[in-house]
């Protein structure tokens, strides 16, 4: 079920839920594809585009679930920690809060950006608190595309977080992206797959530096 006037649908959120106890990886499509940091990464080959949507399964140790969807949804506070974030802020337009983001790439290729809608849930569910995180790609006339930067029109996230029972997070991930431009997808494959470990690795080293600002005690 898409989103409909600006939102999305209670069952994206509980779709998300559910992914955390019972990943759903159906039939033989869904592959491993690398197990690093504590995470593993399954992909679902699109034959459409020769790209890969990924489901990403892990713990992330010494990172409390509330602090983890908190930075997560702190966009001033991960152009301090996302080395290649170029610029990002939230914009209102036509009533509804959408997000604009500029991705560095390395020379030769052209930087990218995205805007995308996102909301955030908190949800209990038989006693287990879990955050939810649903993000996907749109347009807005009042944002229009800049010369030298490719548009992002295919974009889609949802990230759900529980306890892990101790100090860390239990984490669920779904990512898909399509860059666009003249890039091979075997290199935006092989560039993804190994990027988002390291993306989860440096937002947990994010909350552990937040909460030692904060003056948090684990």
């Amino acid at each position: 079920m898409e989103p409909a006037g600006g939102g999305f649908s209670e069952d994206q959120f509980r779709e998300a839920c559910a992914e955390l106890r019972r990943p759903a990886l159906p039939g033989a499509s869904w592959e491993l594809l690398l197990e690093a940091l504590g995470i593993s990464i399954y992909g679902l080959l699109d034959q459409q585009t020769g790209l890969y949507e990924y489901k990403v399964f892990g713990v992330l140790d010494n990172c409390l679930p509330d602090v983890l969807a908190d930075v997560y949804m702190d966009l001033d506070y991960r152009k301090q920690w996302d080395q290649y974030v170029k610029e990002l802020y939230e914009k209102e337009c036509n009533g509804e809060t959408v997000v604009y983001w500029q991705v560095k790439y390395p020379f030769p290729m052209s930087n990218r950006d995205y805007i995308y809608i996102r909301q955030r849930r908190d949800l209990d569910l038989d006693g287990r608190k879990i955050h939810v995180i649903l993000a996907q790609s749109t347009s807005v006339p009042q944002i229009a595309e800049r010369s030298g930067v490719v548009r992002v029109n295919q974009y889609k996230q949802s990230l759900a977080i529980e306890s892990d029972g101790k100090k860390g997070s239990k984490v669920f991930m779904y990512y898909f992206d399509n860059p666009g431009g003249q890039i091979p997808s075997w290199l935006i494959n092989w560039v993804a797959k190994g990027s988002v470990p390291v993306f989860l690795n440096d937002m947990a080293n994010a909350c552990q530096r937040l909460s030692l600002m904060l003056g948090c005690v684990w």
